[in-house]
């Protein structure tokens, strides 16, 4: 069984019709910024767009999106942020959208501490499972995968810091566009698909009760 990541929308469909294994996929998680400050109307016109191939959706809201995107997903049953969901027997996926302040005054922002508070909260209520999955939209700071065009690092440690400690099988993260890739934080693979205008989006793979996943590009 696979599922399908991806992330950084910002209302740009035309990859959902060229990913290849989409329509087969157990389900679709997207790791945030499904609008670009859009309303819900918009924010449902991308959901409709996924689920004309897959009606199986998992979502939370990146640090472009508004309350009222997040709303949605929590009325419609999809929504990850702070929740934990059962993917398979011994297979879980947490979520943690949102991101810290940036230069732009983005609709969803927190405050480092609180965006730690929530990955703690969030992963308290995951233990029952064996493998597990965490869906954060800020990448872990100084890595690989949060590196602006200049060079200057600006991810979050506490998402860093989380990871080393809780040492999760995957984590899959977003927001910086420019830094789409893979890497190693502590013992655990961070996979930053970029931004789906782009083509990137992330394959989990789990089978025999070994889990796996790339970064693909279409």
């Amino acid at each position: 069984m696979h599922w399908i990541a991806l992330g950084d929308i910002h209302e740009s469909t035309s990859i959902f019709d060229e990913i290849p294994d989409l329509d087969t996929a157990r389900g679709v998680i997207i790791t945030g910024d499904i609008t670009n400050r859009g309303t819900p109307a918009a924010a449902r016109s991308v959901l409709s767009a996924l689920r004309r191939h897959n009606p199986n959706l998992l979502a939370q809201p990146g640090n472009m999106d508004t309350e009222d995107v997040a709303e949605l997903l929590r009325e419609e049953g999809i929504d990850l942020h702070c929740r934990v969901h059962e993917l398979a027997p011994g297979l879980g996926i947490m979520g943690v959208g949102y991101s810290t302040p940036t230069p732009f005054n983005t609709p969803g922002e927190v405050d480092e501490e609180v965006l730690a508070e929530w990955l703690d909260q969030t992963h308290a209520q995951a233990g029952r499972f064996e493998k597990l999955i965490v869906v954060v939209h800020e990448p872990p700071g100084q890595s690989r995968l949060d590196v602006l065009g200049n060079g200057q690092h600006v991810g979050s440690m506490a998402v860093r810091r989380f990871i080393e400690r809780a040492m999760p099988e995957l984590v899959i993260t977003g927001h910086i566009h420019e830094s789409g890739g893979t890497d190693i934080v502590g013992q655990t693979m961070v996979i930053n698909p970029g931004m789906a205008a782009g083509g990137g989006y992330v394959r989990i793979d789990f089978a025999n009760g070994q889990l796996s996943a790339r970064l693909e590009n279409v």
